[in-house]
């Protein structure tokens, strides 16, 4: 039986680079399900909106441009909330500026389809030397590795990157996980991630490769701490996110 499927593409001051996304997901073959794009743009401010309108898209292909920020967490709502209204089966997340490869699309929908698996994510963590020989800054490296360590601790979970933006999703889970209430900024994936734990639902990790440019440090310590001010405040409390 065929899936419904959505691959939905978040963008923010990705540039050039969504064409080089559009064209990966253009070669995977599709015959066997039922695909529709998604391209969600969060206002961003250079060049991005320009080379989307320029871009000759596939027929099944729904464009939204932001007319203001309103945050990564917002955006991906906005983008699950479309599919859940349309009744699709799958949601597979990729990021505009093609940090994760499109090419793993296919993979991870074949997971999806296993029994007993309600999303996928994407690890770059799953081969470390890989991991540093596509360029994952030495610091990033740790710290993922690190702040991984604590949340498999608190939530007694073997993850090997809990920091990744390559997701999948079986759409089913949010009939017990309420979108609403998911993080509007960075920590969306974070919080999702531990209402599916919470909720004894299983994420499927795959190795990926890693792809970095250039690197803003101040931007990880922030992310960092956010990162352990969320999961810290949700174990204290005992919530059921």
């Amino acid at each position: 039986m065929k899936k419904k499927i959505l691959i939905f593409i978040v963008t923010y001051h990705a540039s050039f680079r969504i064409l080089t996304v559009l064209n990966k997901i253009k070669k995977i073959n599709k015959k066997k399900d039922d695909f529709k794009i998604l391209i969600s743009d969060d206002s961003s401010k250079d060049d991005t909106i320009d080379y989307i309108k320029k871009i000759k898209f596939p027929k099944k292909t729904k464009i939204i441009l932001n007319k203001k920020n309103i945050g990564y967490g917002a955006n991906i709502k906005k983008c699950l909330n479309y599919a859940l209204k349309n009744n699709f089966d799958y949601a597979i997340m990729i990021h505009g500026d093609d940090q994760y490869d499109a090419k793993y699309i296919p993979n991870m929908i074949k997971k999806l389809k296993e029994p007993n698996v309600h999303a996928v994510t994407g690890s770059r963590m799953l081969n470390k030397s890989a991991a540093i020989n596509g360029g994952m800054p030495i610091y990033k490296f740790i710290g993922n590795i690190v702040l991984t360590k604590i949340f498999n601790i608190l939530y007694k979970t073997n993850f090997t990157d809990c920091h990744t933006g390559l997701w999948g999703y079986n759409l089913k889970i949010f009939k017990s996980i309420k979108l609403n209430k998911r993080d509007d900024g960075f920590n969306f994936d974070n919080s999702t991630r531990i209402s599916l734990v919470n909720r004894n639902l299983n994420i499927k990790e795959i190795s990926i490769k890693t792809y970095y440019r250039t690197e803003v440090r101040r931007w990880h310590i922030i992310y960092a701490y956010n990162f352990l001010r969320y999961i810290m405040s949700d174990f204290i409390k005992g919530k059921k996110l």
